[in-house]
């Protein structure tokens, strides 16, 4: 699915920055590794740095562009975990002050019922 032509942002030697093809918020972008690898645990640290050098660089960039209020950063590795592309990519989106009712929790809504936790 990534191998097919993409805008690109931003690159490195090793990772690139596209902006993401259904975005769940503006400025959601894709970081991939040019090699292609379906987990993410079996990237090498220098590509593991490499993509985290554009999630802080394209996070600048949308901080200065847009101005979200927050941010996600995850990755999915996996069916069980809902990985349906098999190609490593970081997932960085810009979140937004009511973009969601409840947004404490954050990752954690990928199961909605252990979203909300005891605070105290």
């Amino acid at each position: 699915m990534f191998c097919a032509p993409r805008t690109i942002c931003a690159r490195n030697e090793l990772a690139y920055a596209t902006p993401d093809t259904y975005p769940v918020s503006p400025g959601h972008t894709l970081i991939i590794p040019f090699r292609h690898c379906a987990d993410f645990f079996e990237l090498s640290s220098d590509e593991i740095a490499a993509c985290m050098e554009l999630v802080v660089a394209q996070r600048n960039s949308l901080a200065q562009k847009l101005k979200p209020d927050g941010y996600n950063v995850g990755v999915n590795v996996g069916r069980a975990a809902g990985q349906s592309i098999f190609h490593v990519h970081i997932h960085l989106i810009p979140r937004y002050r009511g973009d969601h009712p409840e947004p404490r929790g954050g990752v954690r809504h990928v199961i909605p019922s252990k979203a909300h936790y005891p605070r105290g």
